[in-house]
């Protein structure tokens, strides 16, 4: 089947630059939309950034232009660079990918990752 498998998570201060990365192997036959979500200790799962095959970017409010997505296609991989970090920003973060699986599928199914923690301490 299909795996997507995060890394890069880690402690760090305010203010400090982490880089996470996210890897789909398998049965993949082509990969539309990847984004990165994050949910905090009580609260729920937000989507912080998405990136579509044709790399347009969105973006949450609140990461606007300290986070930064993007793909490798060639390595089925998407990125997260995390910089200018706040205590705010502590997290499990999860990536997810919409998949196609054969060239027959005629839908994308969705997959996600186990998470990464993120930690950023003040």
């Amino acid at each position: 089947q299909v795996q997507l498998v995060e890394s890069g998570g880690g402690l760090v201060q305010a203010g400090g630059s982490l880089r996470l990365s996210c890897a789909a192997s398998g049965n993949i036959f082509s990969i539309n939309t990847m984004a990165w979500y994050r949910q905090a200790p009580g609260k729920q799962r937000e989507l912080v950034a998405s990136i579509t095959g044709a790399d347009n970017t969105n973006y949450a409010d609140s990461v606007k232009g300290r986070f930064t997505i993007s793909r490798d296609n060639a390595k089925n991989t998407v990125y997260l660079q995390m910089n200018s970090l706040k205590p705010e920003d502590t997290a499990v973060f999860y990536c997810g990918a919409a998949i196609r699986l054969t060239p027959y599928s005629t839908t994308y199914r969705n997959f996600w990752g186990q998470g990464t923690q993120v930690t950023v301490s003040s």
